[in-house]
């Protein structure tokens, strides 16, 4: 198609949800494979839920992901304001189009006469039936509207929802999707402060930016149907865009991250989550009920459903576990389960609302698009690893799942943990210097770098760096007791004494001529490999965890690698005769 253009329009209301970012990638990706072009539009309309901050977070997130709009606010474009807000006048004069036209009506009812309303009867939706019965221009004479209006009585324009009609699309992901207009409301296109609604602002946009495809979530799937109805109303049926909608991305299984260490922590915060969510049921034991349930891991759906023996507050806290367990992903579900759900960490105005991101858990980005875009689509192979200009060569909307798919942070580990062991040493060290900063140290780019091509396979998240390997920069803390009453000889130590000096007599001190002394002292003293490198490796870490020993020892450098072998032989020493 010539001229494809994608946008991705979050609405700037705290921090950006995982989910969102995957609906920005597959937009990116889509315009990118198709020679097209990727937008970002501000969809501000709703100013009470407007937070300061969150719209710089967006750009901030795509920018560090490398999926970077080619128009939108602070970049330019053909087709601005970009923002939402600065298109008010636009959105009133097609909304005086769909009244003039009969496809809106004005309606004046309050808020107290749509609750009482809601009262009578709980199914209560305003469409064909109700609205003759409401107080607006369909119901109401045209003197009273004119004089309503020249009052300057409150009102919000609403769409006027044709009856008994079946209202067709076609979705790329879910093929032909179709809606009974009866189960429709007449949804409302301008609010009384004169702001549109996402529906009347999202469609007029989408036709004025050109916009040929437009990929979301599914939860914006219903609404669907009310947008084909405005495209219908406003002359626009023939340019409207295709629509893709996105399956959901569904909380990780519970016996993924359920265990003997987890479970208690676990059941504490589902305990006081639930007690401070709902008061009234404060004095139940639920943390007794969830442990027992979390160890049960098996059975935990069966053990959820709801008894009719089962008293209030464990009713109540059945569902709310069951909603916390199993469903779509949330924003909380990385404070519960101890995973970020967002790109980029967010400080909200409580410790609820603030999150820490993948990148300050120390993922690398590519690692992130990587595992997102296989979170709801497939390539039609095995191959997992994909750059993204790959994904972007083979990306097609017609491999989107229909169901939702699982997060699975433990594959999120996995991607980045790969990626950061392609990832080139000098940028890596750029990225794990700061983590040792924070703990106090300065060493050299040489020293970084040479560090994190050590230590890389054996990091899965950044900060991994610094708990890992501490010792590279810091004297072992303690020595693995266990491994040295099995391994040290005290009658020994004369020997490795012997080995300590040829160390020190090397003129060259690289892993290979540090390998080759330690060879020539075990064919002298008839020792073998296991005998002799734990010991060194143990002297140098304090752990038999950790990277090729003479690669360590080299870059510790001479005089640090002896002190240590001294050190740590005369700690082992203590040990075994203690």
């Amino acid at each position: 198609m010539e001229n494809m253009r994608l946008r991705f329009a979050p609405s700037p209301t705290g921090a950006l949800h995982i989910g969102g970012v995957r609906t920005a990638l597959y937009n990116y990706l889509l315009a990118r494979k198709n020679g097209g072009t990727f937008i970002l539009r501000i969809e501000d309309t709703d100013q009470t839920r407007y937070v300061e901050g969150a719209e710089q977070y967006i750009v901030e997130a795509l920018e560090w992901l490398g999926i970077t709009p080619d128009e939108g606010p602070g970049i330019g474009g053909d087709f601005g304001p970009y923002r939402q807000s600065e298109r008010k006048d636009i959105y009133l004069k097609y909304t005086q189009q769909l009244i003039e036209s009969g496809h809106a009506y004005y309606a004046f009812d309050t808020s107290e006469e749509l609750d009482v309303a809601r009262e009578k009867d709980p199914t209560f939706k305003y469409d064909a039936m109700a609205r003759l019965r409401m107080r607006n221009s369909i119901s109401m004479s045209a003197e009273e509207v004119e004089a309503a209006l020249d009052e300057g009585v409150p009102h919000v324009v609403r769409l006027k929802v044709p009856d008994n009609e079946t209202i067709l699309f076609e979705d790329i992901v879910r093929g032909e999707v179709a809606f009974d207009s009866s189960e429709l409301d007449d949804k409302v296109l301008l609010k009384a402060d004169g702001m549109p609604t996402y529906h009347m602002a999202n469609v007029v946009d989408d036709r004025l930016m050109e916009i040929t495809h437009v990929v979301r979530g599914e939860e914006w799937l219903s609404s669907t149907a009310h947008h084909v109805l405005l495209y219908r109303s406003l002359g626009w049926e023939q340019e409207m865009p295709a629509f893709a909608h996105l399956p959901l991305i569904l909380k990780p299984a519970p016996e993924s991250y359920l265990d003997k260490s987890t479970i208690p922590a676990m059941a504490s915060r589902m305990a006081e989550e639930f007690a401070r969510k709902y008061p009234e049921h404060a004095g139940y034991k639920a943390e007794v009920f969830a442990l027992q349930t979390f160890q049960d891991k098996k059975n935990i759906p069966a053990n959820l459903k709801e008894k009719e023996k089962d008293q209030a507050d464990k009713a109540a806290f059945k569902a709310f576990l069951k909603s916390a367990l199993y469903g779509k992903l949330s924003k909380r579900d990385g404070d519960r389960l101890g995973f970020p759900v967002f790109p980029l960490s967010w400080k909200g105005a409580t410790a609820e609302d603030s999150f820490t991101g993948f990148r300050e858990y120390g993922f690398l980005p590519e690692a992130v698009l990587n595992f997102l875009a296989l979170l709801g689509w497939n390539p039609g192979d095995e191959q997992e690893m994909f750059k993204l200009e790959e994904l972007v060569d083979i990306f097609s909307p017609e491999r989107i799942n229909k169901s939702g798919s699982r997060f699975n942070i433990d594959k999120a580990k996995w991607f980045n943990q790969q990626y950061m062991i392609k990832a080139d040493d000098a940028r890596l060290a750029r990225l794990v210097r700061p983590i040792l900063e924070a703990n106090g140290q300065q060493p050299s780019d040489a020293f970084v770098e040479g560090f994190v091509s050590l230590m890389k396979e054996r990091a899965v998240t950044l900060p991994d760096f610094w708990e890992n390997g501490y010792y590279f920069f810091e004297r072992p803390r303690s020595y693995e007791e266990k491994m040295i009453q099995k391994r040290w000889q005290p009658e020994r130590s004369e020997q490795f004494a012997e080995l300590v000096k040829d160390m020190e007599q090397l003129t060259n001190f690289s892993a290979d001529e540090i390998k080759a002394a330690a060879e020539r002292f075990m064919e002298k003293h008839e020792l073998k490999f296991g005998e002799v490198l734990p010991m060194l490796r143990l002297a140098q870490a304090g752990t038999m965890k950790g990277p090729a020993i003479f690669e360590m020892m080299e870059l510790l450098g001479q005089e640090e690698a002896i002190a240590r072998l001294k050190l740590g032989f005369e700690a082992f020493d203590n040990i075994v005769q203690s």
